[in-house]
């Protein structure tokens, strides 16, 4: 019936309806779709072939029209549009608006609240948008605000939303702080993709990238969250690009070229379409987009890849990037096929384009408005409220399927499960899997099947110049299009054998030979990387050492530096090793022992020799004078008195003695020398013994030298010198020089210039006597970030698994004349001297003294008791005989 037709949705008909259909003799009843706005209306007819009635019904429905806008069944809710009306995004997403309105009110014509749109258009100018809301919410009381679909322009309004309590429908794709909670993003949260993007990256084995953003102060941040992501990969940032969407195509090649110096191979561009394009086209011109090269991109250019131009995306082929996934479904491809009709009947001459992702959101986010406002409206009848108030709880309570999907809001933003991954292949993107940010975050190449294995989840990828490798090979260009890499060597000459550079007398070209320098050519040889080399050679000047060598490559003044560089924690901070090509460590040299029959002589010295001798020819002495008058066995004659004393006192030096003394003063005597003599024989067994073997040469009071250009002191920190006196040293003659004439003891230094002094004396001369595990060897230095590190680390493992490595040591320093011996002997140790035993001499000369002293007390005391024995007795016997004589002369007289 005529009164079921709404003359709203009679009114858009009628706007593409020619006058000529009105004088056809049949028309068929069409759709007839619902627009606010309009009063023009059109009925169906099946005969008109009298114009009265042909009037007739023009009046009836002019009735119904009239009738309906006086008396209408349903509210109107106003709602406004804030868009950039001249941009494709503005256009995309006002006719998906238009076309939710229409198809959701079709569906539902039972609802009592119709949206009534009000726009206004930005004309790209972000500081309009807060003047138009002002008005939108002064003048015409909007409900709920649609859109900006910039980044900046949302910002103007997140303020705003939270003074109004209006809800704001976003397009901006990056994340506000939760402070406003009537900011509604209902466009995907783009700082999803950049997990996915950072774990693409890891699969790659890439260590490095260049990071290209919008000048901007939301590109800034998004290059910062960018890092962020990468960080936890332990991939690093090396330079982040920043190019204004209004650079000339001057200022983006100069960039340009500066990325060309830069060794990364992954480049990840965050940009707008508009100026992703030009980009790359730039970077076509220029090379970027030949084999070697790899390019990531994000949803902010791949979500309008479909809407590209074809020139733009010839020079995006090979690029992979993320974008915004929509599932299949039949309700989303009779949207885009209706969009597509109604779009290009306005213009057939426009060039081809699809609806963006923009225009599916819009869609989505018209239906849950329109559910929120009916329900909101229901819920308030009879109430003077606002429906401000509630619109927004209603909102974040909203879910249905749409067309991209579930729709449902969380924290005012819409979740996001899945994001495709595409490479610009021909005309367009060709799906390689998808990044599942619901599923652990992890690459599929089917959403709901079980994952592959192989190429880390994704389908095969053809990169820049049809490469298909998971991780090409890159060309380094430098600037002047000359593609060498600037390798700068010592020109120290120092050690010859481990690094000497080289000129080929018909091109005048330098080289680089000797251990290091053929490890360093073995290895980028078997690199294959499509670069040649410049050798710049770096010459000696006083106090230098290798830090400066690094500071140049921290600085990017040349791309690597070879040779003797010693890996240290501290250096890696400003540049790249590979892995170490030499052994671990640091070694010391010494000078070898002297080899002679008398060697049982070296470990006491001449003065302690005589001492000790005189000292058992004393003790032997002083037993005999005290045992001689009261024990036989020291008794006898002269000579075997002679060969009894000296037995006994040599007999002590190995507790041989068998004549057991009588006089407890010589068992004293005995006793304390003895414990002498165990000392001293202890000392002596101790440092002939070391003599003889290998000994571990202390770092006290000793000379050390070492290499005065290498590690400068840097693995010194982590051994104990005491006092020791160091000197530097500068080449193996001067490292011989030093240990021969004694001017130090011993030199330690990297085991590798250890063994080239080694190869070039004979091994009787000096040995390695000990090492330690203070450094970490030689390696490789390049730029920070450089993927060239890790590409000789590579060939470096291999070359040491299948003994290329230990082939070329052996070359360079092996000794030719002789091999280094097994065992090796020890330099001559400090000998015994008669200052560190004087202690227990005096002891012992002491007590011997004592009881030699003892003794001839003992000899005079009883001498003297025997002479006053004497003197009495024969006294006695004088007194007896002149008694007897005095007798007798009495008796001769009587």
């Amino acid at each position: 019936m005529i009164s079921d037709i709404s003359p709203i949705c009679l009114c858009s008909y009628f706007e593409r309806t020619p006058l000529s259909f009105f004088t056809c003799n049949s028309v068929s009843h069409p759709d007839v779709p619902r627009a606010a706005g309009n009063l023009n209306f059109v009925l169906p007819m099946t005969y008109c072939r009298s114009l009265p009635f042909l009037i007739l019904l023009m009046l009836l429905s002019f009735q119904i029209l009239l009738t309906a806008h006086e008396d209408p069944s349903y509210k109107d809710i106003q709602v406004g549009v804030i868009l950039d009306m001249d941009s494709w995004v503005g256009k995309v997403v006002y006719s998906c608006i238009t076309m939710a309105i229409s198809d959701f009110y079709r569906t539902n014509p039972h609802y009592t609240t119709r949206i009534t749109f009000t726009t206004r258009d930005t004309k790209g100018e972000p500081l309009l948008v807060l003047s138009t809301a002002l008005d939108l919410l002064e003048n015409t009381e909007v409900q709920a605000i649609i859109g900006p679909e910039s980044t900046a322009e949302a910002r103007f309004l997140e303020v705003l939303g939270d003074k109004a309590n209006v809800p704001i429908l976003s397009f901006s794709t990056t994340p506000f702080s939760n402070q406003n909670h009537n900011l509604l993003q209902i466009a995907d949260d783009e700082t999803t993709q950049f997990k996915g993007i950072a774990a693409m990256v890891e699969s790659f084995k890439a260590k490095n990238v260049i990071v290209i953003c919008e000048d901007t102060e939301n590109g800034r941040e998004m290059a910062t969250y960018m890092a962020r992501e990468f960080q936890e990969k332990n991939i690093h940032v090396t330079y982040t690009s920043l190019i204004s969407t209004c650079a000339s195509k001057e200022q983006v090649s100069e960039e340009l070229h500066k990325l060309q110096t830069m060794q990364a191979m992954v480049v990840v561009m965050h940009t707008p379409a508009s100026l992703t394009t030009g980009i790359f086209s730039k970077a076509k011109e220029l090379g970027m987009m030949d084999e070697g090269y790899m390019w990531i991109i994000t949803s902010k250019t791949t979500n309008f890849l479909d809407s590209m131009d074809a020139e733009a995306i010839k020079s995006m082929q090979g690029a992979v990037g993320f974008r915004s996934y929509f599932p299949a479904s039949r309700k989303l491809h009779n949207f885009v096929s209706k969009w597509r009709k109604e779009h290009f009947a306005l213009d057939p001459f426009m060039e081809y384009k699809e609806v963006d992702s923009n225009g599916i959101w819009a869609y989505d986010a018209v239906y849950a408005l329109a559910m929120a406002i009916e329900k909101v409206h229901t819920t308030l009848i009879g109430m003077s409220s606002s429906i401000r108030a509630s619109l927004l709880d209603e909102m974040l309570r909203v879910k249905f399927h749409g067309l991209g999907g579930e729709f449902k809001l969380m924290n005012g933003r819409t979740i996001t499960k899945a994001m495709e991954v595409v490479n610009v292949i021909g005309k367009g993107g060709r799906r390689v899997g998808f990044w599942m940010m619901a599923n652990g975050a992890e690459f599929v190449k089917e959403i709901g099947k079980q994952n592959s294995t192989s190429n880390h989840g994704l389908e095969s990828m053809i990169w820049p110049g049809g490469s298909t490798a998971t991780f090409p090979k890159r060309r380094i260009l430098e600037t002047n299009g000359n593609k060498k890499l600037r390798i700068l060597v010592p020109d120290f000459g120092t050690f010859p054998s481990l690094l000497q550079l080289t000129v080929d007398p018909k091109t005048n070209i330098s080289g680089v030979s000797g251990f290091c320098g053929d490890v360093f050519n073995a290895a980028f040889i078997a690199l294959d990387c499509g670069v040649g080399v410049e050798i710049i050679p770096y010459p000696y000047k006083d106090g230098m050492n290798y830090n400066d060598l690094i500071n140049k490559i921290y600085l990017k003044e040349y791309d690597a530096v070879i040779g003797d560089i010693t890996i240290t924690a501290n250096r890696s901070v400003y540049v790249d090793f590979t892995l170490p090509f030499s052994d671990l460590g640091t070694g010391t040299i010494a000078r070898n022992a002297k080899k002679n029959m008398w060697i049982f002589l070296d470990p006491l010295s001449a003065d302690l020799w005589i001492t000790s001798g005189c000292f058992f020819l004393f003790l032997g002495f002083v037993i005999w004078f005290i045992e001689h008058r009261i024990n036989e066995e020291f008794q006898g004659s002269a000579g075997q008195q002679i060969g009894t004393t000296l037995w006994f006192a040599f007999s002590t030096l190995v507790y041989a003695h068998r004549e057991k003394l009588q006089s407890n003063l010589s068992r004293f005597v005995v006793t304390v020398w003895v414990f002498v003599v165990l000392v001293l024989t202890s000392s002596y067994t101790a440092t002939l013994s070391s003599v003889l073997t290998v000994q571990q040469i202390g770092m006290h009071q000793i000379s050390i030298g070492f290499l005065g250009v290498s590690f400068g002191g840097a693995a010194f920190n982590n051994l104990n010198f005491g006092g020791a006196k160091i000197e530097n040293l500068y080449t193996p003659e001067a490292y011989a020089k030093a240990l021969t004439s004694g001017s130090v003891d011993a030199i330690i230094d990297e085991i590798l210039y250890i063994k080239t002094v080694l190869a070039m004396y004979p091994a009787s001369d000096f040995s390695l006597i000990a090492t330690a595990s203070t450094t970490n060897g030689f390696g490789f230095a390049f730029q920070k970030g450089s993927a060239l590190a890790g590409e000789m680390s590579t060939e470096i493992a291999k070359m040491r698994e299948d003994g290329t490595l230990k082939a070329l040591e052996d070359k360079w320093l092996k000794l030719q004349s002789a091999l280094m011996p097994k065992d090796f002997s020890s330099p001559s140790p400090k000998i015994l001297n008669l200052y560190g035993f004087r202690g227990l001499f005096l002891i012992s000369g002491v007590t011997m003294a004592f009881a030699l002293l003892v003794s001839m007390v003992r000899i005079v005391r009883e001498k003297f008791h025997v002479k006053v024995q004497m003197q009495i007795w024969s006294r006695l016997l004088r007194r007896s005989f002149d008694i007897h004589a005095q007798d007798s002369d009495a008796e001769s007289t009587v």
